[in-house]
């Protein structure tokens, strides 16, 4: 099907816009710590069901070791570091400054993959990105947040944002070479979230904090019930049409449509939220768009 990785990058893009709404909500509740481990331990309870009934094995076991090597690694530096940096990242500099320095990703990417893999993007591609990422960053640049986000543009808060879009392009490069020679993104989604799942609850353990995550939330249904939602809807759906997306695009390609979340997010603020949007976003938006156009055609 043409245009079939493109389709799955801008369903990325869409899932993650979803679960940005839900996360952020949870995260003014509990932090963002206790519902990074619980985001990730539910996406992969739905992975194992959803591979039970697809392959008949929880886990994708005869993958081979190399495969199982590649997609760890990925989960543990896309999923569990990369995210953990982002976070940390919104709470130093706010959730403006560090979408946009995650907005770094797809150069993060386009470079790695071009050093080893060699994978080379045409002009009118290199044309497509520039406007995209330009349109990305205009939105984010325009947005103002709420008297009571944290703020403090501090070396620390944007350090942790340029490791988080690294930490996104080498967990997708690492996903594409796990993936080579035909794997199901729902076996290697499995992989990378159990990978991911392991390190982040040994690391809360060894910290002291894996029994206060739960603490937090005994007796708060709701809250579990939009954990599970925003799991399900990112971490699962998101992550999934990601892997198809690198499947049949360049790593740049993929994650600059990847990267259109915050332009996503426009129309549902304005309409959900009735958040105030200026020209300025709307041209930002226009741009983004108009690159995402380019990518279509070359």
């Amino acid at each position: 099907m043409k245009f079939f990785g493109e389709i799955a990058a801008l369903a990325t893009a869409f899932f993650f816009a979803m679960t940005a709404l839900i996360f952020t909500s949870t995260s003014r509740l509990v932090g963002s710590q206790v519902t990074n481990r619980m985001r990730l331990l539910f996406a992969l309870i739905y992975l194992i069901v959803l591979n039970l009934v697809l392959f008949g094995q929880p886990l994708p076991f005869s993958a081979g070791s190399s495969r199982w090597l590649w997609l760890g690694l990925s989960g543990i530096i896309g999923l569990s570091l990369g995210d953990a940096f982002l976070f940390q990242s919104m709470v130093s500099v706010g959730a403006r400054l560090g979408s946009l320095l995650l907005s770094l990703a797809p150069i993060f990417g386009s470079i790695i993959a071009w050093i080893f893999f060699g994978e080379v993007l045409s002009i009118l591609q290199i044309i497509g990105i520039v406007l995209a990422l330009a349109g990305i960053v205009w939105v984010v640049a325009s947005h103002q947040e709420p008297l009571d986000t944290p703020h403090g543009h501090t070396r620390r808060g944007v350090i942790f944002g340029i490791l988080a879009g690294l930490g996104q392009a080498v967990g997708l490069i690492l996903s594409k070479q796990g993936m080579f020679g035909g794997l199901s993104p729902f076996q290697a989604n499995a992989i990378r979230m159990f990978a991911a799942v392991i390190f982040t609850w040994v690391w809360a353990t060894v910290s002291g904090e894996a029994y206060s995550t739960f603490q937090d939330l005994r007796g708060k249904p709701r809250l579990l019930g939009l954990l599970a939602l925003g799991a399900f809807v990112g971490p699962v759906l998101g992550v999934v049409s990601s892997l198809v997306a690198i499947q049949y695009v360049e790593i740049g390609i993929a994650s600059t449509l990847n990267a259109l979340t915050p332009v996503i997010i426009l129309p549902i603020s304005y309409f959900a939220f009735k958040e105030k949007i200026g020209w300025q976003a709307i041209v930002g938006t226009i741009l983004a768009i108009a690159g995402v156009a380019v990518l279509f055609l070359a």
